[in-house]
């Protein structure tokens, strides 16, 4: 293989290690909140949550969030989590939009279950 072959390869090897380092932060962190007392919000579908979800957590899919952000006080904690971190980080951006102070996405439910261990 030549010099750029090489180069390439290192750089998305550090890409993935970057990515993955980064992505068990934020479920660590969604960890010490929920520790904390946060509210867990899971945002997947009702099927996806059937087929499994964290203990504790409330399904409030995104699709649905006009309605089920109205119930929740603007102060209130919450740890958001999806199945690959997308939907719980437009949910965050649409609660910070409507002016929740103390939103977290911690990411996917795989992420989340191999950060608890």
């Amino acid at each position: 293989m030549t010099n750029k072959t090489y180069l390439l390869l290192l750089s998305l090897l550090l890409s993935i290690s970057t990515f993955s380092s980064l992505a068990s932060e934020r479920a660590h962190q969604g960890w010490e909140k929920i520790k904390q007392g946060s509210m867990l919000i899971d945002v997947r579908t009702p099927e996806e949550y059937e087929q499994g979800h964290l203990d504790n957590a409330q399904l409030h899919p995104l699709q649905d969030i006009e309605s089920w952000s109205e119930s929740i006080a603007k102060d209130t904690p919450i740890v958001l989590y999806c199945r690959s971190g997308r939907r719980s980080g437009a949910a965050l951006e649409q609660l910070k939009q409507k002016g929740f102070t103390h939103v977290h996405n911690a990411g996917g439910y795989s992420e989340m279950l191999q950060s608890s261990q």
